[in-house]
């Protein structure tokens, strides 16, 4: 048996149970965007005060106190409480990492690929450059979940919308536009018998619109200095690992639909058959429970309390 431990102790210190990991082969992956909680200002605050201290100093105010004014401030947020996360597990050994999205660059991170604080930086900028790409053509993204498939994504296409998320069987996202993912939101319900929720963003994220956003963000990249990964860390576009440069796949993510139903099944035909989720939420291990039948799924975070 593999166990990932962090510390106990008392007072103001950040508490983690064991997490009991029962098969062989492990992948750790990280969440993107949208999986914001109550307790991971604390965490960060807790385990990574550097990291915190630095998306300070590039943002000019604290990303976690603005974190829902939008992506400028959020995608950092995220990315700091990710590696915070990761800390507080014990930075648990993994043979396979992956990222939802912004959620890549913490997994690089975690593989040694990356540096965190040039990590950090990346999604300050990505961050910036994609709320500048949304308010220069504001869009919007819709989830649609069941229904019947072949439907769902005929309507997507009729009405130019791109699939920006394939997350899980069943569970795909649309983005584009702000008028036809309105017109999408009633017909994928009369049309295809799907449930659709309109997501609070005003961006349309992973579809063509976020363009604008490319140059700046392969600017950044090709600054960036990226090592030699310690394991294979699969691309949330391509569902296969990275090879030695990941800056073409990490430039992907802002334009191209992340494909995160095939990203576990590709890591599963690998191997993994444990996937635990290192960051805030349990997002991922929901989408990784329903889509690997019999693997094992946790959220390190759901095991973990923070006594204030």
């Amino acid at each position: 048996m593999i166990r990932a431990l962090g510390v106990t102790s008392a007072g103001d210190q950040t508490t983690i149970h064991k997490v009991p990991v029962t098969r062989s082969k492990i992948a750790i992956t990280f969440p993107g965007q949208g999986s914001q909680t109550s307790t991971m200002a604390a965490v960060t605050a807790a385990q990574r005060p550097d990291l915190l201290e630095q998306a300070r100093g590039e943002i000019g105010l604290d990303p976690f106190e603005q974190v829902a004014a939008g992506t400028h401030t959020a995608q950092p947020a995220l990315y700091c409480a990710s590696l915070a996360h990761y800390k507080q597990a014990g930075s648990p050994e993994e043979q396979m990492v992956s990222g939802h999205s912004l959620g890549e660059l913490a997994a690089l991170v975690a593989a040694g690929a990356l540096a965190d604080t040039d990590g950090l930086r990346l999604a300050v900028t990505r961050g910036r450059l994609m709320e500048e790409a949304s308010e220069g053509r504001p869009g919007a993204m819709l989830a649609v979940l069941g229904g019947d498939e072949a439907a769902v994504r005929g309507i997507a296409a009729e009405l130019g919308l791109a699939i920006g998320n394939e997350n899980a069987p069943g569970q795909l996202v649309f983005s584009g536009d702000a008028e036809p993912i309105g017109e999408a939101r009633k017909r994928v319900r009369t049309d295809a018998g799907a449930k659709a929720i309109r997501l609070p963003v005003s961006g349309a994220f992973h579809s063509p619109l976020m363009e604008p956003a490319v140059g700046g963000y392969r600017e950044a990249l090709a600054a960036t200095d990226f090592a030699p990964a310690k394991v294979p860390v699969y691309s949330c576009t391509a569902a296969a690992p990275f090879d030695s440069d990941p800056r073409e796949g990490l430039i992907a993510a802002l334009t191209e639909p992340v494909v995160w139903t095939a990203t576990l099944r590709a890591m599963h035909a690998d191997g993994a058959e444990t996937f635990l989720e290192t960051g805030p939420g349990d997002v991922l291990t929901g989408l990784a429970r329903r889509t690997v039948e019999g693997a094992e799924a946790r959220s390190l975070a759901a095991e973990e309390t923070v006594n204030a």
